[in-house]
């Protein structure tokens, strides 16, 4: 990966092509490079990526890629990781309100009853470790029911709010992780293809 110091000696902004070919050069290294270990400390080190190297390169790296990528499919669970990591009680209880709605997308994502914060967090764990040591496709599919079943939660949660503008924020957010659970099921059938690069 490119050094942060080394990033900031680089003139200008970095061509977009060229950005383009770095997010796709890790991602694949990444991806194979972890699948072909059988090391369970490699798989640890690849999941635990942003906090090693901070949220703010992984983003450099991905954040830009179209959700179609490889590299676009594990910007979003990290980004996704991330969150939980940061927030786990609000993600929990996001989850344990969806979850009596979206059943079959609970039973898909696997997380433990009742959801806590340690439940959750085990499961984008484990997500993140099926990209490595699993089935990436199903990987990304339990990611997008994950998804699935927090923006169930987050529109139901918004009902339970007296505030308009933030009941507002929480449903263009359970929009948004909407698409993201489209972009990785649409990630998961590319991979099974061998299309996803």
């Amino acid at each position: 990966m490119l050094d942060p110091r080394d990033a900031e000696d680089l003139p200008g902004e970095l061509d977009p092509a060229l950005r383009g070919e770095v997010a796709h050069t890790t991602a694949s290294a990444l991806v194979h490079g972890g699948r072909a270990s059988e090391d369970p400390a490699v798989v640890d080190r690849l999941i635990r990526l942003v906090e090693a190297e901070g949220l703010d390169t992984v983003a450099a790296l991905w954040a830009d890629s179209p959700p179609h990528t490889l590299p676009g499919a594990l910007w979003r669970l990290y980004a996704l990781r991330e969150w939980v990591r940061r927030d786990p009680r609000a993600v929990a209880e996001r989850y344990r309100l969806g979850e009596q709605r979206a059943e079959v997308h609970g039973a898909v994502a696997g997380v433990a009853a009742p959801p806590g914060p340690t439940e959750v967090a085990q499961v984008v764990d484990a997500v993140l470790s099926g990209v490595y040591a699993g089935d990436l496709a199903v990987a990304l599919e339990r990611a997008a029911a994950f998804c699935r079943v927090l923006a169930t939660g987050a529109v139901l949660d918004a009902d339970l709010v007296d505030d308009d503008e933030l009941a507002r924020r929480m449903t263009h957010g359970a929009a948004g992780l909407v698409r993201t659970a489209d972009e990785l099921v649409q990630a998961a059938g590319l991979w099974r293809a061998g299309r996803l690069d």
